[in-house]
């Protein structure tokens, strides 16, 4: 018998504004190995809730590197 696990991770992203950041932000992440699902919720203040469920856990850098691929910055890890 196998049992398959995820971890989730979430991160505060500053700068995201729309739904073309949303898209962006996620097809950065999903590009990592393991990203099973990205899921933003924007917050019009400019500091959005990105959680990302994996097969493995992520560095922090690495989330950190994807986002910044897309042009934003994880101004927080969360626990």
């Amino acid at each position: 018998m196998s049992t398959t696990s995820t971890v989730t991770t979430t991160v505060s992203v500053s700068g995201m504004t729309c739904g073309h950041c949303i898209s962006s932000v996620s097809e950065e992440l999903e590009a990592l190995a393991g990203v099973e699902a990205v899921d933003v919720d924007l917050n019009a203040r400019g500091i959005s809730t990105v959680t990302i469920t994996s097969s493995d856990e992520l560095s922090p850098s690495e989330i950190g590197e994807a986002v910044a691929e897309a042009g934003y910055l994880v101004v927080a890890n969360e626990a």
